[in-house]
């Protein structure tokens, strides 16, 4: 049986591999990135404590929000009222709900994709006028976020709380990436993406690829990648449906277009 390859790190990777055999898939996975806190400076901590002071957060990743509420909770025994707290997607609002009890808004249910492009066409984020708003991410990644609520008078603070380690896949799985010998391979990161395409040579890249979002998709066709196809977010479920989606059926040891 021909596996599915998946390279999301730490519980969330562990979550999507149990998803998957419990579907009937053999999971292999590429531990080729690690997310780590970064150490909290006298600045971080000042913003900690003037948390009260923000009107709205936005929290990018379930990574993101377990590092916030590890802050809050050092710092704040009781959480200060008068927040709206806000996600890209529902691992991340799930997070912040089962550590902090908050509600969180995320992308409309009628968006296609949960993505940072969703979030921002909700009517609470359209008009902001000198309001603090602090973004809660990691280091790099995109800043359309942080342009965009600027453009429409946000007063936003960025705090970027974790790093994203990389690493070189193991040499078994440079051997998968350079034959293209498995079901399907599923990222949502775009820095991911492109790191991991490196290793991907001609069999890898006529393999199905499961992205979580149209952005990614059109950077996977940037790197060569000829099968892509678009999940509706990056839940165990919205992938699996995508995965199906392709015809990778459980048990199946067919190559495709190799």
């Amino acid at each position: 049986m021909l596996p599915v390859l998946i390279t999301r790190p730490g519980e969330r990777g562990d979550a999507l591999a149990d998803a998957l055999r419990k579907n009937g898939y053999a999971v292999d996975m590429l531990p080729i990135m690690q997310l780590v806190p970064l150490t909290e400076t006298p600045a971080q901590r000042s913003l900690w404590l003037d948390i009260d002071q923000y009107r709205k957060i936005i929290v990018v990743s379930p990574f993101a929000a377990h590092c916030l509420s590890d802050a809050l909770e050092r710092y704040w025994p009781q959480l200060p009222v008068g927040i709206d707290y806000y996600s890209v997607g529902t691992a991340t609002a799930e997070a912040l709900h089962q550590r902090l009890g908050v509600r969180v808004r995320t992308p409309p249910t009628d968006a296609v994709e949960d993505t940072s492009e969703a979030l921002l066409t909700l009517p609470s984020l359209r008009q902001l006028a000198e309001q603090k708003v602090l973004l809660v991410a990691g280091e790099g990644g995109r800043l359309l976020m942080t342009h965009t609520l600027r453009e429409r008078g946000a007063r936003v603070t960025r705090s970027e709380i974790y790093r994203r380690d990389y690493r070189a896949p193991s040499p078994a799985a440079v051997q998968q990436l350079h034959t293209g010998r498995y079901q399907a391979l599923i990222v949502t990161s775009g820095e991911l993406l492109q790191h991991l395409a490196t290793w991907c040579h001609h069999g890898a890249l006529h393999q199905p690829l499961i992205v979580s979002s149209r952005r990614l998709a059109t950077l996977a066709n940037t790197l060569g990648f000829t099968a892509t196809t678009v999940a509706s977010g990056a839940t165990p479920p919205a992938l699996l449906a995508a995965l199906a989606r392709v015809g990778s059926s459980p048990g199946a040891d067919v190559d495709q277009g190799l």
